[in-house]
């Protein structure tokens, strides 16, 4: 596979799980157990493929300058979702 047509579908996946995340907002707003079980599922799923595509993406770039600012957007990111899972889910 051309490395070229891999990181556009990274980049892809980068953005339609971007745009699913922000579209769960009245995902979290269940009060059923079970319910939670499949979201906070669904949230470490996006967040794995997030971190992959990710690290492809970051590691591709040719300036560091680039990869500095994807890293600390990354960091921030992942930073975050970690803390929407203990608050969430507390037997995350």
């Amino acid at each position: 596979m051309d490395f070229g047509t891999e990181l556009k579908g990274c980049v892809c996946r980068i953005n339609n799980c971007a745009i699913e995340l922000f579209s769960m907002e009245e995902d979290l707003e269940i009060e059923d157990e079970d319910s939670w079980d499949l979201v906070g599922r669904d949230l470490r799923l996006k967040a794995t493929f997030l971190y992959i595509d990710l690290s492809r993406v970051i590691s591709s770039c040719e300036s560091d300058e680039y990869k500095k600012m994807l890293t600390d957007l990354a960091n921030k990111f992942f930073y975050f979702m970690d803390e929407v899972m203990i608050l969430s889910f507390p037997y995350y």
